[in-house]
């Protein structure tokens, strides 16, 4: 090649043409560096026929500077980048950025230089400087990543390390992983078990593209089918890609991992040092990583050797990315296996309607494992009706759960309370004057963090300590709380049980892979009796001694005029709990609820999620809602309001008038600020078969706006706010 169509990773920017200079080689796929004005940016070499750039003679071209060492992307790769931008609206460089995760992979540097502590106390020791000791702790890492996580200037860290108390250390970057051997541990699978992995290991062996729903109850060995897929995978040379929507769950997936296979997988995620991202980055791009196991960045990622890919939990909503680029994670690894040509096996108890439809028609095969393995049985529910069984004033836990939570622990066995709301309430104000603790910069209430002695916004990470007196009328002592959280119930439960040991778990205490590893242990330790958490604790975790699952507030996820309110609170307390009951102990499920006749609370209580779904899907296909219709949100946004609204009408106005399309709005936001600029929506209604992404294309592409205001389009809306 003499000139070359390079895609450099700045969205703003279109394709850009180079001259390749004599003696250097690229393709497409090749990872370039090339000029841009005075500066050196990162970019791709595409096919020209794939996209279009401004038309320029060889003698105005620019060289390119180097052709970076590592393997290109290779085709499919590149099409699922276009297809990705394409679907989602989003700017291609967007796409292929997440991609190129890790700048520093590019370097051939095989060293780098980390910091940790080395015990030592300095004989100064500022308020600073102790408190980067402590939350570094046995964190290692460069010296931004250090004073990142200790809250501090990198000048601190600089000055511990002059005073010998955190060190230098040398890292080899680019170690190979151990290899995970597939005859490692094989298990004894059950016969459902059996069937169902040898129809994966088929197809597996076949190295076609088969969409595959593992539809399997709460503690049905899902895990274990599908790892008999991976290591037929591993035998054949193949990489392995498993997905799962949040990182804390990561920990105790490598250690399973590693009991059935030898050695953990690599792991990637947002919690990874920069060395460990570069690390991971080329072991992957040259197919030294076999097994690959992250939240959903890790799908764009560049295997060479990508022979499976596995989704757990693919129901969870936590899939679906809301800022940057929209995607769907669990939707682009179906594309990615349809554009490579191999199998994708989509793991979960409780299967999204859309998932389930796709398995209805005959598109994904449907594979059933409706009883938990050996001995288990599924949990015993009951709805508590909080009319009839109402708790003491004050307090948020029925009698009737309280005296099942005191019968637990004289048993010796665990218990799990769960209420979908972090924090200790998520409303403060005033009794005197009525005053509401309002963000400053989201039109959401501050909710209080008594452990942290912080009031916080759960939308902009906005904090304040929590004043003595009341803002507006300066009343003291006059704060109230109204409404539980996670650690009020917590409150609640150690005053009702003092010598219970308890432990709240939401993204506030379990932040991090090794924060999780540590709750896992002291609960397989039989440290903990009562646990008290957020929807972080419904999903993936196995506890043999937990027998008694309360759900707090049934009611809450079905507020909000949300499509999926009813699925989603179903998928999730059906998955609290699955967490009763997972060893030789019978398990029991008490769900607290205003309503018990309610749709959601009576096919949970009875076992019918058959006949729940099918009114579900029945209700969506009648409104022309997803699966059945489409749907795409556009969101405006600006820190000056009325350019928000009036860039709102504009677009409004040149809706354009396609049939079996309706737009609705504009309207302000639900949520009408955040982050400090102001919010408004319209939503788009169409028919499945419309091409909309077209259409909104065509009509955006015809408007302008003001610099200072964003359009966002979010194809497949998970969130309405």
């Amino acid at each position: 090649m003499t000139r070359a169509r390079v895609l450099l990773l700045n969205p703003a920017l279109g394709p850009l043409d180079y001259r390749v200079p004599h003696g250097m080689a690229v393709e497409p796929g090749s990872i370039v560096l090339a000029p841009l004005g005075p500066r050196q940016m990162t970019g791709v070499v595409w096919e020209e026929d794939r996209l279009e750039a401004e038309s320029v003679g060889d003698n105005r071209l620019r060289p390119l500077l180097q052709a970076y060492d590592l393997p290109p992307l290779e085709a499919p790769l590149r099409r699922l980048i276009e297809w990705t931008s394409d679907y989602y609206l989003a700017p291609i460089a967007s796409v292929l950025r997440m991609a190129l995760a890790s700048a520093s992979a590019l370097d051939g540097s095989r060293t780098v230089t980390e910091y940790r502590a080395t015990g030592l106390v300095p004989e100064r020791l500022t308020p600073q400087r102790a408190q980067a000791l402590e939350r570094i702790g046995e964190r290692q890492g460069l010296v931004r990543e250090l004073a990142l996580a200790a809250g501090v200037s990198d000048g601190v860290i600089r000055g511990l390390v002059k005073a010998g108390a955190i060190e230098a250390v040398d890292v080899a970057l680019d170690d190979p992983f151990p290899l995970p051997d597939a005859d490692h541990a094989p298990p004894e699978l059950e016969l459902a078990q059996g069937a169902a992995a040898h129809e994966l290991v088929e197809a597996v062996r076949a190295g076609a593209f088969v969409p595959f729903l593992l539809d399997g109850v709460t503690g049905s060995g899902k895990t274990e089918v599908y790892f008999e897929a991976v290591a037929e995978a591993l035998r054949r040379g193949r990489q392995v890609l498993v997905l799962l929507p949040e990182i804390a769950l990561t920990e105790p997936f490598l250690k399973r991992f590693a009991a059935r296979f030898g050695h953990e997988p690599v792991a990637w995620h947002s919690g990874l040092r920069q060395s460990q991202r570069r690390r991971a980055w080329r072991a992957i791009a040259t197919g030294q990583a076999k097994v690959v196991v992250g939240a959903r960045s890790a799908l764009f990622l560049p295997y060479p050797e990508l022979g499976l890919i596995v989704v757990d939990e693919a129901h969870e909503t936590s899939f679906k990315q809301e800022d940057g680029v929209q995607y769907h994670a669990r939707d682009v690894a179906v594309m990615r296996a349809k554009l490579e040509g191999f199998p994708i096996v989509l793991a979960s108890a409780t299967p999204a309607i859309e998932t389930r439809q796709m398995a209805e028609i005959g598109v994904y095969r449907h594979i059933r494992l409706p009883d938990r393995y050996g001995a288990a049985e599924l949990p015993e529910i009951a709805a508590l009706d909080l009319l009839a069984d109402p708790p003491p004033r004050g307090a948020w836990l029925a009698p009737t759960l309280v005296k099942s939570l005191a019968e637990t622990l004289a048993r010796g066995e665990q218990a799990l309370l769960f209420l979908n709301r972090r924090g200790y309430a998520p409303l403060t104000l005033c009794r005197h004057c009525g005053h509401r603790f309002q963000c400053p910069n989201c039109t959401a209430w501050m909710v209080e963090h008594r452990l942290v002695h912080r009031l916080a916004c759960h939308h902009c990470g906005h904090v304040m300590p929590p004043p003595r007196l009341c803002p507006e009328c300066e009343e003291e002592d006059s704060l109230v709380a109204v409404g539980p959280g996670v650690e009020r119930i917590g409150d609640e439960v150690k005053a009702l049980f003092p010598e219970a040991r308890t432990a709240i778990v939401t993204s506030d205490t379990i932040w991090s892979p090794a924060k999780a590893a540590e709750f896992v242990g002291r609960m397989e330790a039989g440290e903990i009796d009562i646990v008290i958490g957020t929807q972080l604790v419904t999903k993936g975790y196995h506890f043999p001694n937990l027998t008694l699952v309360g759900v707090v507030d049934a009611d809450l996820g079905l507020q909000g005029g949300d499509l999926r309110a009813a699925e989603r609170s179903f998928q999730q307390i059906a998955q609290v709990a699955g967490r009763a009951g997972r060893g030789e102990k019978p398990g029991r499920v008490l769900v607290q609820t205003h309503d018990p006749d309610a749709r959601v609370i009576a096919a949970l209580v009875s076992g019918d999620a058959e006949s729940f779904y099918d009114a579900e899907t029945e209700a969506r296909r009648e409104a022309a809602m997803p699966p059945f219709g489409r749907l795409a949100g556009i969101v405006v946004s600006s820190e000056d309001a009325a350019e928000a609204a009036e860039t709102a009408r504009l677009i409004g106005r040149g809706a354009p008038k396609v049939e079996n399309m309706a737009v609705f709005g504009p309207a302000p936001a639900p949520l009408a600020m955040l982050r400090g600029r102001h919010r408004q929506r319209l939503l788009v209604h169409a028919a499945r078969s419309l091409d909309v992404q077209d259409v909104i294309r065509d009509w955006l592409g015809k408007l302008a706006w003001p610099r200072g205001v964003r359009v966002t389009v979010d194809v497949d809306p998970y969130s309405f706010l």
